[in-house]
């Protein structure tokens, strides 16, 4: 939208008088950030409003995105950014005598997800919303986020993320669009007149769902999309009936916290209390809109499609049949046409744990009529599928099995589509983790790889960088992110290749300075900023990090005057409340650290910076000041990764293992702008096959890998006799789950390679310079484009290329 910056002055003292009552100068940068936030919704209003209406009137297919995790990070630049008003927004505000960038801090990060899958997400909504597509999200509004993560004495601890103390200025409550979903009680089925049977409940447990809506905001084009969040709250005529403490408790727990401890039966029927209820409430709603604009559901098939993003939204499955037969007294058959031919699913995982299975009677108990449909779901496919491939493959891949509703199946079998995150991800679908189910249903299998908004992790995480590229190759690239691939044009030109490197010296500068007002760590800036930034979990191995540091480390004892670049070593993550060995991994990083910043020796050649309470907003500033990309997890445990996408477009060199999108990363950029390292996929499943792994064989025969091991034990890290012996022991006693041992001795030469190309800066900002160039094949827009074309079959503008 066009907006002087006169206008907006006006617009904005006029709001903070009618939201305060008070002038401009008895406010708080909270207070600015919420009139902001409030002129910005008027602002994008009428596109809203528009969108919508449109979508009804020109009668559109609509996707909706099942998630039970959004990360869609802090709003106000964003939209700014697609509404165009960013530059007049900070010129305004700076003439008014305030700092736009303090007042955007303010802004709490929305407590929606944990990591890539809720980043991902919200990254498909944007894309979606920029490419004009009709796409929506629908979701949990969780009270709080995961936890607010803090170090004690070096240990993890979890403090509640209230991130909606303040209230959040971008939602909208929409109270009569609320939803009954139904739990537990008795199900009977009652024959009618009609020779049909339709279903009676007996003491059920009510809950409403209320919607929150926020515009998702499309990039220069005036579309604005929906994600959808449900707050779970006592029905109406709770008062009337009588509720206990108790009672009330119950139903507010459900959308308190994001994935509470399902380590005990409590814990379980409460995941699966939040998973029917965002499902049940998400699909009614989508049935009555839809019939807002249409008359019947025989077209229903052609006008919308349902998207389940990994496991948990899957009971979006056996709920739409439930609403097509008990609501709208469809057959069996035609609600199963419908149902096969709307929804999707996406696959996230190749590690067997997390497929989500559930035990039958805390199933049934909780809901007994979706469990009616599950059973009749999995009758049918075996009566179907017994003839054809026989009892043995049906009964493992049947929905229900073992004493458990297999969710990963049952998403498999009512679904058109089922798809990995790339390429060697998608293979290991078929040839390992639905190995059987992809013989039954062979053409439902397909790969899209994941993809990033350049949007977020360029535009506004990286603006010098942005700025340069304008200045080189025009602003296209902006909105056709393949139009990156031009900058190769100046790889020999050294005054590029100069600017490219002032570039990530200025944004290491606004790290470090960030490092050492809330950390109190001193760290260089000509030296390597070595990242690893994700979920704590063994298999992604911050635990082989840490060997090399600790290499380093004694590396430097030995030869103060050693000729090796400074390192930074900086570690972002969390580890979920119950892992308890993520959490001595925690411990011992910090307790390395601890180590190696103190020591007189080492001085400032070495420093290890674990930020507590990684999340979106940090990532952008973490990101854009990267050298070194770790993506070392064990090959064929990683669906995709998308840090690995975001650290790339910002020019920082992949450190990785043959695992995920590395492998796509690698091919795009080039081996040599890269530093591969470790076992294949293959090499991994080999060991598998022969059983015939050996920690302890690495461990004696490479002395300086013993001499660090053996640190972990003979007090030489202070503070870590419980953690360090128990990580010793899961790599030799154990026997090195994640192939840590096997991967050292590669990884260190490829640290050390590394090291010896930092020393060279022309060689490594061409280095950079060509991950930069690849980055834009990793768009978002560009995966998106590809679900909407192969899997949700609708149309759309698209982005020219």
């Amino acid at each position: 939208m066009k907006l002087t910056t006169a206008k907006f002055k006006q617009d904005f003292l006029a709001e903070i008088k009618t939201l305060y009552a008070t002038e401009l100068s008895d406010t708080s940068a909270l207070d600015q950030l919420l009139a902001l936030g409030h002129l910005v919704r008027r602002y994008d209003g009428p596109n809203w409003t528009k969108t919508s209406a449109r979508y009804c009137q020109q009668d559109q297919k609509q996707v909706y995105y099942f998630s039970i995790e959004f990360l869609p990070g802090r709003l106000l630049k964003s939209n700014l950014l697609n509404l165009q008003l960013l530059t007049t927004v900070r010129q305004g505000l700076t003439e008014l005598g305030l700092d736009f960038d303090k007042i955007s801090a303010t802004e709490p990060d929305p407590g929606l997800g944990n990591g890539g899958l809720g980043r991902l997400a919200a990254c498909y909504l944007d894309s979606m919303a920029s490419l004009g597509i009709a796409g929506h999200g629908n979701g949990i509004r969780y009270r709080y986020g995961l936890f607010k993560q803090v170090f004690m004495d070096g240990y993890q601890v979890e403090l509640p993320d209230d991130w909606l103390r303040n209230g959040n200025v971008w939602e909208i409550r929409r109270e009569n669009k609320a939803c009954l979903v139904h739990f537990g009680g008795q199900v009977w089925l009652k024959p009618t007149a009609e020779g049909q049977l339709t279903p009676v409940y007996t003491n059920t447990e009510d809950v409403l769902a209320v919607p929150y809506d926020t515009g998702i905001v499309g990039y220069h084009n005036d579309v604005t999309n929906t994600l959808r969040l449900w707050s779970a709250e006592l029905p109406p005529n709770a008062d009337q009936i009588g509720t206990s403490q108790a009672q009330r408790d119950r139903v507010d727990e459900i959308t308190k916290v994001l994935y509470p401890d399902d380590s005990n039966s409590a814990g379980q029927a409460l995941r699966l209390r939040q998973e029917y209820f965002f499902t049940s409430a998400g699909v009614q709603s989508i049935l009555r809109h839809y019939q807002r604009c249409h008359h019947g559901l025989k077209d229903l098939g052609q006008k919308i499609a349902l998207h389940i993003n990994d496991t948990h939204p899957t009971l979006v499955i056996p709920e739409l049949m439930r609403l097509l037969m008990d609501d709208h007294h469809d057959t069996w058959e035609q609600a199963w046409a419908l149902t096969t031919q709307i929804v999707s699913y996406t696959n996230h995982t190749v590690l067997q744990e997390a497929l989500e299975t559930w035990p039958i009677d805390l199933f049934k108990d909780l809901l007994p009529r979706i469990y009616q449909i599950v059973v009749e779901i999995d009758r049918r496919y075996r009566l179907t599928k017994t003839p054809l491939f026989g009892s043995e493959l049906v009964n493992r891949t049947a929905p229900l099995g073992d004493g458990q509703v297999r969710m990963a199946y049952l998403a498999v079998i009512g679904s058109h589509s089922v798809n990995g995150v790339a390429p060697l991800h998608t293979q290991l679908l078929k040839n390992d983790v639905l190995r059987d189910l992809y013989q039954v249903y062979p053409a439902r299998f397909n790969n899209k790889t994941n993809g990033i908004a350049m949007r977020r992790w360029l535009q506004l995480a990286n603006e010098p960088l942005s700025t340069l590229i304008d200045q080189h190759i025009g602003t296209k690239w902006r909105q056709q992110p393949q139009l990156l691939q031009r900058l190769i044009a100046e790889r020999e030109n050294p005054k590029f290749l100069a600017q490219l490197a002032a570039v990530k010296q200025q944004n290491k500068q606004a790290l470090a300075q960030y490092i050492q007002q809330n950390l109190g760590i001193t760290i260089r800036t000509d030296a390597i900023f070595d990242v690893q930034i994700k979920r704590l979990h063994a298999y992604k191995r911050q635990l082989l990090h840490v060997l090399e540091i600790l290499r380093e480390y004694v590396a430097l004892k030995a030869d103060p005057h050693l000729k090796a670049p400074p390192r930074v070593h900086i570690f972002g993550a969390k580890a979920a409340p119950s892992y308890h060995y993520a959490k001595a991994i925690i411990k011992l990083i910090n307790a390395v650290a601890e180590l190696v910043n103190h020591d007189p020796v080492i001085g400032d050649r070495l420093k290890v910076v674990f930020i507590p309470n990684y999340g979106v907003s940090l990532g952008e500033l973490i990101i854009p000041a990267a050298d070194v990309s770790e993506q070392i997890s064990t090959a064929s445990k990683e669906a995709s990764g998308t840090s690995n996408m975001k650290l790339m477009a910002n020019g920082a060199l992949s450190l990785a293992t043959y695992d995920g999108a590395n492998i796509d990363i690698i091919q795009a950029a080039g081996t040599a702008n890269e530093y591969p390292f470790g076992l294949t996929a293959q090499a991994v499943y080999d060991y598998y096959a022969r059983g015939d792994y050996r920690a302890n064989d690495y461990y004696q025969s490479n002395a300086e890998l013993k001499q660090v091991l053996d640190m972990l034990v003979d007090g030489s890290i202070p503070g870590i006799s419980t953690e360090g012996r128990e990580i010793y022991e899961s790599l030799l006693r154990y026997n090195d789950e994640f192939f840590v041992l096997a991967d050292y001795e590669s990884y260190v030469q490829q640290q050390q390679q590394l090291s010896r190309d930092f020393r060279d800066p022309v060689k490594w900002q061409q280095k950079s310079l060509a991950n930069i160039a690849a980055a834009g094949s990793f768009s978002a827009d560009l995966s998106v484009m590809r679900y909407a074309d192969d899997i949700w079959h609708l149309r759309h503008p698209g982005i020219q290329l």
